[in-house]
């Protein structure tokens, strides 16, 4: 703990290391050690968990995971020049920080890590979504994690924790809340970050379910649910049509009236269409 508390401050770090953020990367760096350490709390008790970070940039809350107890972090970094600054760390805490360079979705962490499992994450702007769909997308149930503690842009995080009737509800809400359970735990300001982005952000804490809660094929239903919000102002007799000739017919045995429109029907419904199409 001393020996983190004797690292350089993240602007020095950034300074030293020649840390411009860049665009390309969609990096935003959280400075705050006290909203780290927030975030890092978000996740639950950390000491007997490994914890998966992406994009740990100069590594302000890879030092505050550290800091509350995680047992080990692995942290996946793209930019190499953030490298140095993490292996800063590392050393301050040997055998409890693990830096892979690499592009978080090309890399599959799972072999390296021992569960239980908790990803926390201020994800670079890119990427997040992409990642956040594929570890609630995963085939097999229950995932490798126990936990997501992330950070999205605000609108982002609303869309994952919206219910059916709000202009937010679609797919991540479906995929979310289909086998975990999801909120808002924290707002941070886009003041907050370096360099400022243009809108306000916010961590979203996902606990995974033991199975889901309504029977479907993950392959199904996120196609399903991917077609009808893709225009999502259409009636799903429309939106649809190219996934069965008797869509029409095939909606109604889901209880789904073929002039409804997507963000009028809840998981259970999307969960039951999915499985009448995947029955050919």
């Amino acid at each position: 703990m001393n020996a983190l508390d004797d690292l350089p401050p993240l602007r020095d770090v950034i300074a030293t290391h020649g840390l411009v953020a860049r665009k390309s990367l969609g990096q935003n760096f959280l400075l705050d050690l006290n909203l780290t350490a927030k975030i890092a709390r978000a996740a639950g008790v950390l000491a007997n968990a490994d914890v998966l970070e992406i994009g740990p940039g100069p590594g302000g809350l890879t030092r505050s995971l550290l800091a509350e107890g995680a047992r080990r972090v692995l942290a996946i970094e793209r930019d190499r020049r953030c490298i140095p600054a993490l292996a800063e760390i590392a050393r301050a805490c040997p055998g409890r920080l693990e830096i892979v360079n690499a592009d978080a979705l090309q890399f599959d962490p799972r072999e390296i890590l021992t569960p239980p499992v908790k990803v926390t994450a201020n994800l670079p702007y890119n990427v997040g979504t992409e990642l956040l769909t594929r570890w609630l997308s995963a085939p097999e149930w229950p995932p490798f994690w126990q936990s997501l503690t992330l950070m999205f842009q605000r609108e982002v995080a609303e869309r994952i924790v919206a219910g059916p009737g709000s202009k937010s509800y679609g797919r991540l809400s479906i995929l979310a809340g289909w086998r975990s359970q999801a909120r808002i735990v924290m707002e941070v300001p886009a003041r907050a970050f370096t360099p400022q982005p243009k809108v306000n952000s916010a961590v979203v804490h996902v606990e995974a379910m033991p199975a889901p809660r309504f029977p479907a094929d993950a392959e199904a239903l996120g196609h399903v649910v991917a077609t009808a919000f893709r225009h999502r102002r259409k009636m799903l007799r429309s939106s649809l049509k190219g996934l069965a000739p008797d869509i029409e017919d095939r909606l109604c045995m889901a209880d789904i009236r073929p002039t409804d429109r997507p963000e009028t029907v809840d998981i259970e419904r999307f969960c039951a269409l999915s499985e009448i199409l995947g029955t050919g």
